[in-house]
């Protein structure tokens, strides 16, 4: 089974009124400024997962300025994984730093179905993720719905690309270090992290932590999954494409292309995010 762990759809009131989000929101405006940036509804997703064999996704949508904006898209996240029960799976996003109302939404999101929290931006967001009194209430609400924690994560070094922001391994160290029970997702690698992982006491801080490889073939040459199966274990890497940013397909080949034995491979591909979600549904 393959499970795509990082993809991003919006609803349509964004794509017809994208001018005033870009106004109204800096993460929007930041990935939809440029006209040819592609927003993905639902069912662009599925046609997508069927031409590439991609069996279930999680849908994610983003860090936004305020908790208004990140309702209109977690309404459609739960409607659309309503609607598609078999392929998709729902997570959701809030402003942490509007507290009490952040936590009302998780709450309203987990009766409705999200199975986590993400794509949270701290960066853009304008909060500290090693902020355990401010973060305390959320990672509260993830324990209590067994909810998933995926945050984007960025490479400190290398070239500048829209959306990368400044959320670093020191950060996501600090979160870990916080709320060490919580199941946690660093997209795009961890921006490094697992490298450090090499060091006995980061080892033993990411007992919970897993990493996804959404956008690679942007970052890292394919010997990446080699490299981080080699340091942290297979068993924490989740495929995920970054859609619409790029095909699952590109991302599939570029982890056929590696020396990882099949067994790895098919870790990599949906059995450790099956394990992680208690995905049963075929």
């Amino acid at each position: 089974m393959v499970i795509d762990f990082h993809v991003h759809i919006l609803p349509l009131k964004m794509r017809e009124e994208r001018a005033e989000f870009c106004r109204r929101d800096s993460m929007f405006r930041e990935f939809f400024t440029v006209p040819k940036a592609r927003i993905a509804s639902a069912e662009d997703l599925i046609a997508s997962m069927d031409e590439c064999g991609v069996d279930a996704s999680v849908l994610l949508a983003a860090g936004w300025d305020t908790n208004e904006t990140c309702r209109i898209t977690n309404d459609y996240i739960l409607e659309s994984a309503a609607r598609y029960p078999k392929r998709l799976i729902p997570f959701c996003v809030v402003q942490p730093r509007d507290r009490d109302a952040a936590v009302r939404e998780l709450e309203r999101c987990a009766r409705g179905g999200a199975r986590g929290i993400g794509e949270m931006r701290s960066d853009s967001q304008g909060y500290d993720l090693g902020d355990r009194d401010l973060m305390g209430p959320i990672v509260e609400v993830a324990r209590k719905h067994r909810m998933i924690y995926l945050t984007h994560a960025s490479e400190p070094v290398g070239h500048l690309y829209p959306g990368k922001g400044s959320i670093s391994p020191d950060s996501m160290y600090r979160f870990i270090l916080n709320f060490p029970d919580l199941p946690v997702v660093f997209a795009h690698w961890g921006g490094g992290l697992p490298f450090y992982g090499l060091m006995p006491e980061v080892a033993a801080a990411m007992g919970h932590t897993y990493f996804d490889c959404a956008a690679t073939p942007f970052l890292y040459r394919p010997q990446v999954f080699e490299s981080v199966a080699a340091m942290v274990g297979a068993d924490r890497i989740l495929f995920g494409s970054d859609y619409p940013l790029l095909s699952p397909r590109r991302v599939m080949d570029q982890l056929a292309s590696t020396a990882l034995p099949p067994e790895s491979q098919s870790l990599i591909l949906g059995g450790n995010a099956r394990r992680l979600l208690g995905w049963t549904t075929a």
